[in-house]
């Protein structure tokens, strides 16, 4: 599932720094970026668009201004140099404010709150495909969910194990894959990894093996992690 997106934001290295944000985030499609307050508006009000990166201070009319003005709003973070406006952001509901200069952690942290949001609100599945893309460094890889034999978490970063040999490291949440796999194929086994149900090789005393590498169960998977093998049959 991904989000469309416009950016409302006067100051131009401002709105470049969210363009690349943007650009990095797999869950979210920008569809137009606007320095003009009311040219933003308008395009609000003719065309569909699941989240805004709004502003609050621009001159011909103030990020507070514009969601007063609109009966029907899509999900908003607020983005501002200014921690004043808080406040009046939250009572018009917005979903985040990220105060600037804030750096790309912080983003995506809001990010995923809207984009959990949206899913409650609309009811949302992702659809599972066979595949899916993941930005990692300088490039877009593309990922087959079959290849995939762990998911090893590394403090801000995952790092995908694959079959093929391959490593792939990527600054995402495990969330976020738990949205694109296959439901009951891949389980959280520890807060630092997730596995192929598929592509385990033995379980001896809590501790899964994959190939040549052991992985723990933690004690609070380790229930779930049982009960899920038990409907699959495995145990």
């Amino acid at each position: 599932m991904t989000l469309s997106c416009i950016i409302i934001e006067d100051e131009p290295l401002a709105a470049d720094k969210l363009e690349g944000f943007v650009q990095r985030s797999p869950h979210l499609v920008l569809k137009e970026s606007f320095r003009s307050s009311l040219e933003g508006l308008k395009y609000i009000k003719e065309n569909p668009v699941d989240l805004v990166f709004l502003d609050i201070q621009m001159d011909e009319m103030t990020g507070i201004e514009l969601l007063e003005s609109l009966s029907q709003k899509p999900l908003v973070i607020l983005t501002t140099a200014y921690q004043k406006y808080a406040v009046q952001g939250y009572e018009l509901h917005v979903s985040d404010y990220l105060l600037k200069p804030f750096d790309f952690k912080r983003f995506l942290k809001a990010v995923d709150k809207v984009y959990e949001e949206f899913a409650l609100r609309t009811g949302s599945q992702a659809e599972v495909s066979d595949s899916f893309f993941v930005r990692t460094e300088y490039r877009i890889e593309k990922v087959p969910v079959e290849s995939i034999l762990y998911i090893e978490g590394m403090s801000d970063y995952l790092r995908l194990h694959l079959s093929d040999g391959r490593k792939i490291m990527c600054l995402q949440k495990f969330a976020s894959f738990e949205d694109v796999l296959p439901p009951g194929a891949f389980t959280r086994v520890h807060k630092s990894y997730m596995v192929a149900l598929d592509k385990i090789d033995s379980i001896e005393r809590a501790v899964i093996r994959i190939g040549e590498t052991r992985i723990p169960v933690g004690r609070t998977y380790q229930e779930k992690f049982f009960q899920l093998l038990g409907k699959r049959g495995l145990v």
